[in-house]
């Protein structure tokens, strides 16, 4: 039987992780997390594993081999607040851990798939996974970047033609903005679909940022990513041993907030039963609303993001991409009949 470890498992894609691999009939998973926040657990209370372990004394444990023979682990566990300043902990939770994770996979001779973060290139306008374009604008791009060039050190540059013999399989994926189900613990980092099905429920309206950075009201732009195609890419990596790397993980098709926006004003509109509106309809109409950009997050902001998917697309794998259109209308069709 395969056995797999999924760190974060309580958090938005870790839970996801453990929910596909359980469709697919793997359920000797070893849940690693820190329920302090102990709300997380509805993440978990549907799914089948066979053992959690808290994130304190699990590193300690994998390294010793407590767990016997571990086929992969998905490394979601991280500090994935953008805003935090504190850099010691956010290089202690991103960096140092990591690094100790990978040396102790190595050891075991078990496949390491991470979390890495398309934070990692920050200020870039180009979105390829190479140096040149890495230029993280705060201390979480940066702890996610500094773990990507270790395992460039490690493995060899873009981990390519990694020797079985030396590390295994390696993947690091670079989420964009994910969105999705389980994400409800989040709070201020959940995705921006989340927080516009809050608003919306509750004031009527959506709000969004106005004019920033070039860009004309709710027109930034992002690559929005739904959590189901998240989900999949990392199990193709997993049914793939073969195939090491760092890729981006994302549509590759930058869509604006307004899309979004628009999107699910009119998914909570059909459950209405009620037509389909136009962004400028929603405007007029006071169903969206822009506000000031906020002067917390001048210069620190990415206007406009879109994965790069040619590395990802050269390792074989072709999966078909939901846009935000039909990403959000299952989410919306999700948090209703949760919130029912």
């Amino acid at each position: 039987m395969t056995r797999i470890v999924v760190t974060g498992a309580a958090g938005f894609i870790g839970s996801n992780l453990v929910k596909g691999l359980n469709a697919r009939g793997i359920d000797d998973i070893i849940a690693v997390d820190d329920l302090t926040q102990g709300d997380k657990f509805r993440n978990l209370a549907d799914l089948r594993i066979a053992d959690y372990v808290d994130a304190s004394a699990f590193y300690e444990m994998f390294t010793r081999g407590d767990f016997g023979r571990v086929e992969a682990v998905f490394h979601e566990g991280a500090c994935s607040d953008t805003m935090e300043s504190d850099g010691k902990y956010m290089m202690d939770n991103n960096y140092s851990t990591s690094v100790s994770l990978f040396q102790a996979c190595r050891q075991h001779g078990t496949r390491l798939l991470y979390a890495s973060s398309a934070a990692t290139y920050g200020g870039s306008d180009t979105f390829r996974e190479a140096p040149a374009f890495e230029r993280p604008l705060n201390v979480y791009g940066y702890s996610k970047l500094l773990f990507d060039q270790r395992m460039r050190r490690e493995c060899g540059v873009d981990f390519a033609q990694v020797s079985p013999g030396k590390t295994g399989q390696v993947v690091g994926f670079r989420y964009f903005n994910v969105y999705g189900p389980r994400e409800q613990h989040k709070g201020r980092m959940a995705s921006v679909a989340f927080h516009q099905f809050a608003q919306f429920a509750a004031e009527g309206k959506v709000k969004l940022f106005g004019e920033y950075g070039g860009f004309e009201p709710g027109a930034q732009m992002r690559d929005f990513v739904f959590i189901d195609d998240v989900v999949a890419v990392n199990l193709w990596f997993l049914e793939h041993p073969a195939v090491s790397g760092l890729f981006n993980l994302g549509t590759g098709r930058a869509q604006p907030f307004n899309d979004v926006a628009s999107s699910l004003v009119n998914a909570m509109r059909a459950r209405q039963g009620q037509a389909a509106l136009s962004l400028q309809a929603m405007v007029d109409s006071g169903l969206i609303e822009y506000i000031p950009f906020p002067d917390a997050l001048r210069g620190k902001y990415q206007c406009y993001t879109q994965a790069d998917l040619s590395a990802l697309r050269a390792a074989g794998c072709d999966h078909v991409f939901s846009d935000v259109q039909n990403g959000v209308a299952s989410y919306v069709q999700s948090l209703a009949t949760q919130g029912s």
